[in-house]
């Protein structure tokens, strides 16, 4: 990482630089349109994609599979946007925040929380593997919701891009921690009080809507119904195991 970190407004910069490649030679959006989505001018977006606008750090953070990640998952969002609507900032700014956070305040963890690197890189090599099978899925789900000619498949088709995109983002995360022999980590920030008051109000919203929908709709609709009740089962999934696993006491 090269000395000092940059400002909020260079890592929007970078992030704009980077969804700009990506909308442009990735997706094949036009550069007006894509300047249109990040609130550019024509001509920023231009120098961007040929290099002429120099960003600071973007070669060397641009290489980056976590931040790639969060550009991809930024482009899909925005060219998925209905016809005619104006971006909000807000997704920007995350996507900025989120690489900021990742990489600009990343430290080793103690020594003893560390592998081998030989063990690391043959398991990051897999995880890399892995990155790509779930961009590869992206594009597949991405032409199949093209193709749907009604809204809640499309649903299915974005749903699945949307959480295999996740998956590519987690996977790099994990990469480059174990790239840099970090093999464990533990929550920061929150204690197990929050996760317990979380787990509650998912518990409460559960009851308030305990109404077997699914079994008054067929179809799509009842597929799409599934699919909710197993993300519920998820995040059940998830926070009992932080409450177990998560904590370093």
């Amino acid at each position: 990482m090269p000395r000092g970190l940059p400002t909020p407004s260079q890592w929007v910069q970078l992030l704009q630089a980077m969804v700009a490649i990506e909308l442009v030679e990735r997706m094949g959006v036009p550069m007006r349109k894509a300047a249109h989505l990040l609130g550019l001018a024509p001509s920023a977006i231009s120098q961007y994609v040929s290099g002429s606008r120099k960003v600071e750090l973007l070669e060397h953070l641009s290489t980056d599979a976590s931040a790639k990640a969060t550009a991809r998952r930024l482009a899909h969002f925005l060219v998925e946007l209905p016809p005619g609507e104006t971006p909000s900032p807000r997704p920007l700014l995350e996507a900025a925040a989120h690489v900021s956070e990742r990489l600009g305040r990343f430290a080793p963890l103690p020594t003893e929380a560390r592998v081998e690197h030989r063990i690391s890189h043959s398991v990051t090599r897999k995880l890399r593997e892995r990155i790509g099978a779930e961009q590869a899925a992206v594009s597949a789900c991405m032409n199949l919701a093209q193709r749907a000619g009604d809204e809640l498949t499309r649903a299915i088709f974005r749903q699945i891009a949307s959480d295999s995109l996740r998956h590519a983002e987690i996977v790099a995360s994990l990469a480059s921690y174990l790239d840099s022999g970090v093999d464990r980590t533990f929550a920061s920030g929150v204690t197990r009080s929050d996760v317990e008051i979380l787990i509650r109000q998912e518990h409460e919203a559960e009851r308030k809507a305990a109404v077997e929908i699914r079994n008054h709709v067929g179809g799509v609709m009842a597929v799409l119904v599934e699919s909710m009740e197993a993300d519920e089962r998820k995040h059940e999934e998830l926070l009992q195991g932080l409450l177990k696993r998560g904590f370093s006491e």
